[in-house]
């Protein structure tokens, strides 16, 4: 019998290529696929000296790496450009949600439109019968419902970046480093003798890099330097422009050792954006850091059909935080508000929302205002 073809996203990272080692070993026909996302030769004047490793972006290299993880596994590698799709539907959105002094995450467009959609797509084309990532997330389908469930490896579970894909990309996507722990995937690949066994994970946006932040988004975007208060109106110091800036940040504030105030760090709490200014309260535990009702916008639900009422579950306002215990229900058809009753700390608008029931993600939208007890937070 014809063996089932299955296209991997061969990233040149570690969790790919044991993703395309474990497919092989299970009877499949591995194909390789590299995505290149962002075009740096293009953006030399931005991106700086592409000659000097410390500098260029790292895809580059990804692609050695790739080719020689391929080469390793005896599987085809094609490469393919996806810089119009990354540039239309994850850059312009990144650029833009800044200018409006969001802060975005563009990992999940990423994702959908890129990782998923654009991918799947050219896969396809090389005749590919399912689609593999190195994600740590989980897939089960119980009759012809695609359930997302979260990785095995709750410090390495990438469901969060995963909540906007559909019943189609799930249905033919296979995740095989879901069922794993990070450290028996790199046990895996030292004893596989794959070569990038002990390569460091790639973190941040590929076109950024291990840049400075503030200043490539100058290549980008207007700065507009402006005052930091305190919540009595009392101004503290200077900010280098609100985009910067991001609800619960402590470092980076440059404010301290004043007279009038106690010897405690400095929070942002808000953003005064009519005034151009910074809004900054002492305390980790400060007031106007805590929510407990959020509207999420933009809502996409994973399942075939929405639940409707209410509906309890529970929900990640940023990646690496804690499930929080919560109640949703529909505003409209792309809305739903988010009652905790339970103070939940820097809920940011332009962060994504992601709703769980246990192990399975839910899907997630956009988060669009909080509010402490009815009355709006300043952003």
């Amino acid at each position: 019998m014809k063996k089932e073809k299955v296209v991997v996203g061969l990233s040149g990272g570690v969790d790919s290529a044991v993703s395309a080692y474990l497919l092989k070993e299970q009877g499949y026909e591995v194909i390789g696929l590299f995505m290149r996302n962002w075009d740096s030769a293009a953006n030399n004047d931005i991106l700086g000296n592409p000659n000097d490793p410390n500098d260029a972006c790292p895809q580059e290299q990804d692609y050695q790496d790739a080719k020689r993880v391929a080469e390793h596994l005896g599987i085809e590698l094609h490469r393919h450009d996806f810089i119009q799709e990354y540039w239309d539907y994850v850059f312009t959105y990144f650029i833009e949600e800044y200018k409006k002094n969001r802060t975005p995450n563009p990992d999940i467009l990423c994702n959908k439109y890129v990782k998923f959609a654009g991918f799947q797509e050219v896969a396809k084309s090389l005749g590919a019968d399912y689609f593999a990532y190195g994600h740590y997330a989980r897939r089960k389908t119980i009759n012809g419902q695609h359930y997302l469930l979260r990785g095995l490896d709750q410090n390495k579970d990438q469901s969060y970046f995963l909540s906007h894909l559909n019943q189609d990309q799930l249905a033919k996507s296979l995740f095989p480093v879901g069922e794993l722990r990070k450290k028996e995937v790199r046990e895996i690949a030292e004893k596989m003798q794959i070569p990038t066994f002990d390569k460091k994970d790639s973190t941040g946006i590929c076109f950024i890099g291990e840049r400075n932040f503030r200043e490539f988004l100058k290549n980008y975007i207007f700065t507009k330097p402006g005052d930091i208060e305190s919540t009595d109106g009392d101004i503290l110091g200077r900010h280098e422009g609100l985009m910067y800036y991001t609800i619960g940040q402590r470092k980076g504030l440059e404010i301290g050792g004043h007279k009038d105030y106690p010897n405690a760090p400095w929070f942002v709490i808000g953003k005064d954006i009519e005034r151009n200014v910074l809004l900054v309260g002492q305390g980790k535990n400060h007031p106007l850091l805590f929510a407990n009702r959020v509207i999420v916008e933009d809502v996409h639900w994973i399942s075939k059909d929405k639940f409707t009422g209410t509906l309890e579950c529970q929900a990640k306002f940023r990646y690496r935080q804690a499930d929080q215990t919560v109640i949703i229900k529909w505003i409209n058809d792309r809305d739903v508000e988010v009652i905790s009753n339970h103070p939940i700390k820097a809920v940011t608008p332009g962060q994504a929302a992601v709703f769980y029931q246990d192990e399975v993600c839910l899907g997630g939208g956009v988060i669009k205002a909080s509010y402490q007890n009815q009355k709006k937070l300043m952003y």
